[in-house]
């Protein structure tokens, strides 16, 4: 399935059903008086966020969505009947903005968020509505009103418990096709991976069945801010994940382990400063094919330098693998622990805000 984290919509509301004119023209009721029905709500288009997707590739081939219109009123005082509502599922993490003016409309940043995007037009009035002790047979009625229309710009940003970053041809996706189910492709050439990749990775003994997220992101190289490579089309995926798990290669390669880090720590920064305030976790891959064990040595006194822990794994022989499961689940259990006191105290400030202000 291709991947698609970008795509360009119109939506429009179901127009309103007019109202009628009409008489009630009845066996033994002269001159009924005016009869004249409303007309229907226009449905309106709703979006609501799902985790069933990962992709807009959807939106390529349908870019329109409309809503039905109202039904027109009758006489005999007959309201027309109401335009149906569409629903349009997102992934969740989808910015929706207006694609003419560029303002953020709604982030549908968890399952279940749900949007009305473009109501439905409100129903005309029938004349039976218009008719008072003055004016007692009206011979007008109203218009149903237009529903909305609106140009839609959405940009997908992958959700996930762990981030892969890193080099091309660093592992990244070998290192997710090992603890995870996912397949992606891989080779031994830079950029095999162009699409991002999620992978549901599952740790704890079996009668505590745990499981997180990883997102394997396509290599960054040197640039990667400015669009080089696949740059800016990948780098928004970062975002959203709670824990950065950076790869560094440290086979027998050209290039420096500590220079690669540096390098990718950069085009994150440059890209958005706060990536390098998330936890991140450096690991040296393929320790199989190392020739020079001072490579790795010198990386470690580089992230022991830095503050950073560092792991290290061959995902070809397995070795350090479980750890690396493990220590990611830990990591994630710790960071939803520290979220959940924060949100306690935030929650216990406010309540004491509140009494003091009742006093």
């Amino acid at each position: 399935m291709q991947f698609l984290d970008r795509a360009r919509i119109v939506v429009k509301g179901g127009d309103g059903g007019n109202g009628v004119t009409a008489f009630r023209r009845e066996k033994f009721v002269p001159r009924g008086g005016p009869s004249g029905g409303d007309g229907g709500r226009g449905g309106s288009v709703f979006m609501e966020a799902t985790d069933q997707l990962n992709t807009l590739l959807q939106f390529r081939f349908n870019p329109e969505f409309r809503a039905e219109r109202g039904a027109h009123g009758e006489g005999s005082n007959k309201h027309g009947r109401d335009g149906e509502d569409i629903t349009i599922l997102v992934p969740v993490g989808t910015l929706v903005t207006n694609a003419d003016t560029g303002e953020l409309i709604h982030d549908f940043a968890t399952i279940g968020d749900r949007l009305n995007i473009a109501p439905g037009g409100r129903g005309g009035r029938g004349n039976a509505q218009f008719a008072t002790s003055t004016n007692r047979a009206p011979r007008y009625h109203e218009d149903g009103r237009l529903g909305a229309i609106r140009h839609l710009q959405m940009e997908l940003k992958l959700i996930a418990d762990v981030g892969l970053v890193g080099f091309p041809n660093a592992g990244k996706s070998t290192l997710i096709s090992r603890i995870s189910a996912a397949k992606p492709k891989i080779a031994d050439y830079p950029f095999t991976t162009l699409v991002p990749n999620l992978g549901v990775v599952s740790y704890g003994e079996a009668s505590d069945y745990k499981t997180y997220v990883v997102a394997d992101i396509p290599g960054l190289i040197e640039g990667a801010h400015e669009g080089v490579g696949l740059g800016l089309d990948f780098l928004r995926h970062v975002e959203r994940n709670k824990l950065l798990l950076h790869l560094v290669d440290v086979s027998s390669t050209e290039r420096d382990p500590v220079e690669d880090f540096t390098t990718i720590q950069h085009e994150l920064a440059s890209y958005n400063p706060a990536l390098l305030e998330k936890p991140q976790i450096v690991v040296a891959s393929k320790l199989d094919a190392l020739d020079e064990p001072e490579r790795v040595a010198r990386l470690r006194t580089f992230c022991e330098a830095q503050g950073l822990e560092m792991l290290e794994i061959s995902s070809a022989t397995g070795l350090g693998i479980k750890e690396l499961i493990f220590k990611l689940g830990q990591r994630l259990e710790e960071l939803q622990q520290a979220n959940k006191a924060l949100e306690v105290a935030a929650t216990a400030d406010f309540q004491e805000t509140q009494s003091v202000g009742n006093r």
